[in-house]
């Protein structure tokens, strides 16, 4: 199944992307897309990764919205629920 999933994350484009604001303001808006899609994917930009790093900021956002992190690689990550 995870295989699966990265295999259909590898040609999904980016729909979210994660700023100086940080993960509290996108937080809604992966809520919403989850319920669309069955996969997102969010960059973490530069201004966000100065509270961590890409795995850290993507597992906290996907507790925040009852979601699974599929992947992560450089400064992206792909969610699931």
């Amino acid at each position: 199944m995870d295989d699966d999933l990265r295999a259909q994350a590898h040609d999904l484009d980016v729909t979210l992307w994660v700023g100086k604001s940080g993960v509290d303001a996108v937080v809604g808006e992966l809520d919403d897309q989850l319920r669309d899609r069955r996969l997102v994917k969010a960059k973490f930009l530069r201004a966000a990764r100065g509270a961590g790093s890409t795995e850290e900021l993507a597992e906290s956002l996907a507790d925040r919205v009852d979601a699974d992190v599929v992947e992560t690689r450089g400064n992206t990550a792909v969610f699931n629920r």
